[in-house]
């Protein structure tokens, strides 16, 4: 087993990690399962055993905390609201897609 370097993304932060392996693509291979696809950010580089730079798995993963279930109440809240900001999100383009095509008129009546 080889001491692999690498930096992953966790929670939209890099960090810097240690995985043991047997080559650096068994290592992207165990962090891709353990943090998910396009974690990492640069690829896995063997190290020395006395180097201890970066975190381990372990504190990597003591890192991520589970969200609690929303109650049914809160889901329906959660659900209105995504409703509500893409209703306003369509409304804005619409409103900008009429002020275009009024202007793209208007330019065309005056280039007559």
């Amino acid at each position: 087993m080889n001491k692999y370097l690498t930096t992953i993304t966790l929670k939209g932060q890099p960090i810097k990690t240690v995985v043991f392996a047997d080559s650096a693509i068994h290592a992207r291979l165990m962090l891709e399962y353990q943090f998910g696809m396009n974690c990492i950010l640069s690829s896995p580089i063997a190290t020395t055993k006395e180097s201890s730079e970066g975190i381990s798995i372990e504190e990597a993963l003591q890192m991520i905390k589970p969200l609690k279930p929303m109650t049914p109440q809160q889901l329906t809240i959660d659900t209105l609201k995504k409703q509500k900001d893409q209703a306003t999100n369509r409304l804005k383009a619409e409103r900008n897609r009429q002020k275009i095509a009024k202007a793209q008129k208007s330019l065309f009546n005056l280039s007559r």
